[in-house]
């Protein structure tokens, strides 16, 4: 099967999983990335070592008619963030790989928001491309268990391991997937996850303090301890009754900050300072 791919890092491993099971690429689509959060450099890297065409601006009709002029059979979405119109009458399938279990959970990125809610379970779904974002028929899915203690970091690894899996399946039964495709239903959209969801609530408990931590992993979560803004990447906690403000500097002991919560206090031992500006990650 002749493919393009159109992603990045984020799910970077269904490029090489399709290639590692006998598919054939014939271009990559990509886009800019802050090498903060985003990352594409090995998936553009692979690319030029195939030595195929890496385009880095949107999919125009042109792109989809050239592939159709390069004998391509499939167009694989992953990690993009354009919708993209038009495949039908240049290349026999089209499909996107989407980090949640589909129809719930449309949207940018929707694994924060997995992890605030406290959800039990999650999944990834290989979907068909249609005209409105994560709304196409399933291909496959793969659903997993959710820990009551999840960080974004594991998430998103189970996330990609799933999509690994996902991927060999289609490249061995795409055709069959694909006529055996179930249209969505009803479903939930989730929009971009906001700044004031992305900040720590001091005084709402320690549980929901460590639960906002852990959504955001190395991408962060926003916190305000005393005066001082800060990054928040990694933090443990305990409860016990005090009379100290919520979000007091209880105590420092190297790097390591003491906060006050509402029932308890939050050592966070991941941190760094708030730089203004344009809010990072998210």
């Amino acid at each position: 099967m002749r493919f393009a791919f159109a992603g990045i890092d984020f799910l970077g491993d269904v490029f090489e999983t399709l290639i590692a099971n006998g598919w054939q690429p014939v271009k990559l689509f990509s886009r800019t990335c802050d090498g903060i959060y985003d990352f594409n450099e090995a998936t553009v890297s692979r690319a030029r070592s195939l030595r195929i065409p890496v385009q880095m601006s949107r999919i125009a009709p042109s792109d989809l008619a050239g592939l159709k002029a390069m004998g391509c059979d499939a167009l694989v979405v992953a990690g993009y963030p354009w919708l993209i119109r038009g495949w039908e009458r240049q290349v026999p399938y089209a499909l996107n790989f989407h980090p949640s279990p589909l129809p719930d959970g449309r949207g940018p990125y929707p694994l924060f928001k997995a992890i605030l809610d406290g959800l039990p379970e999650w999944g990834v779904t290989a979907h068909v491309l249609e005209p409105a974002f994560d709304t196409g028929s399933i291909l496959a899915q793969k659903r997993f268990a959710l820990s009551p203690l999840e960080t974004h970091d594991t998430l998103l690894a189970k996330c990609q391991i799933a999509a690994k899996g996902i991927a060999t399946r289609l490249a061995e039964e795409l055709p069959d997937l694909w006529r055996e495709a179930r249209p969505q239903g009803a479903g939930t959209y989730w929009p971009r996850i906001t700044q004031a969801e992305r900040t720590v609530n001091w005084a709402a408990g320690v549980d929901d303090v460590l639960r906002t931590i852990r959504a955001f992993g190395s991408i962060e979560a926003f916190g305000q301890v005393d005066s001082r803004y800060l990054y928040i990447w990694d933090a443990a906690g305990w409860k016990e009754a005090h009379a100290y403000r919520p979000g007091a500097l209880v105590h420092k002991h190297r790097k390591h900050l003491v906060v006050a919560a509402r029932d308890g206090f939050v050592q966070i031992t991941g941190w760094s300072h708030y730089a203004p500006g344009p809010a990072r990650g998210g």
